[in-house]
């Protein structure tokens, strides 16, 4: 039996209604065992947020530490971590947590939750958390932007004469010679073969005969 049913809607309290739970409902970030990280949705007043990290019981889920920051570039204050510190083996998260617990070990996954000034949690997205987490660190070099400052920094050899470089280019000192420069017994730096004579190389191949003594041996006995 089909029945046709006619209903009008009053749009203002529903509205309101669905405003009340979206505020409730924010974005945070699962870091599952592998350290791949997820966005997804929690409300503090209807999720448990050990479930979220796929744990059957909260024992010994836990908040872990609390990241901070007055960077007016965040739409957050805070970022607290949420995990556990004891696990079976091989269950171990494997993703690299910042300073200060960047040399603690947790098992299974974590969880990341933000939230403002007023202590309310706020949506916190994968790319927001990157940042962040590149901050925390330090910052990391960017490798691409080393190398193009390596190709523009100014050459020091570039306006040094030929003559006082070696055929590789660098710069002739008391240490760094060319491979066909020798030095002479005066203490200068000549071309090999330059100035040198057969008789000077052969100086080291003098070599006295041996002389060799003539024993006399006698059939008598002592």
């Amino acid at each position: 039996m089909y029945i046709s049913m006619h209903v009008e809607y009053t749009y203002d309290k529903p509205l309101k209604t669905i405003i009340r739970l979206n505020n409730n409902m924010v974005s945070i970030i699962i870091i599952e065992k592998t350290g791949e990280l997820k966005s997804t949705k929690y409300e503090a007043d209807k999720d448990e947020l050990y479930k979220k990290c796929k744990f059957k019981k909260e024992e010994n889920f836990r908040e872990r530490h609390t990241w901070t920051t007055k960077k007016e570039k965040y739409d957050f204050k805070s970022i607290t971590l949420y995990s556990r510190d004891t696990g079976k083996a091989n269950t171990e998260n494997k993703y690299d947590l910042p300073p200060p617990v960047d040399n603690i070990l947790y098992f299974g996954c974590c969880a990341l939750v933000a939230k403002d000034e007023d202590d309310k949690q706020v949506d916190l997205t994968v790319e927001m958390w990157e940042k962040f987490y590149e901050d925390l660190f330090g910052g990391f070099e960017n490798l691409a932007d080393t190398a193009k400052e390596d190709e523009d920094e100014e050459d020091e050899l570039a306006n040094v004469p030929a003559e006082m470089k070696t055929k590789s280019g660098y710069l002739k000192d008391d240490f760094i010679v060319d491979d066909d420069e020798v030095e002479n017994e005066d203490g200068e730096i000549v071309l090999q073969g330059e100035n040198t004579s057969e008789e000077d190389w052969n100086d080291d191949d003098d070599t006295s005969e041996l002389e060799y003594d003539d024993y006399t041996y006698s059939d008598e006995e002592d």
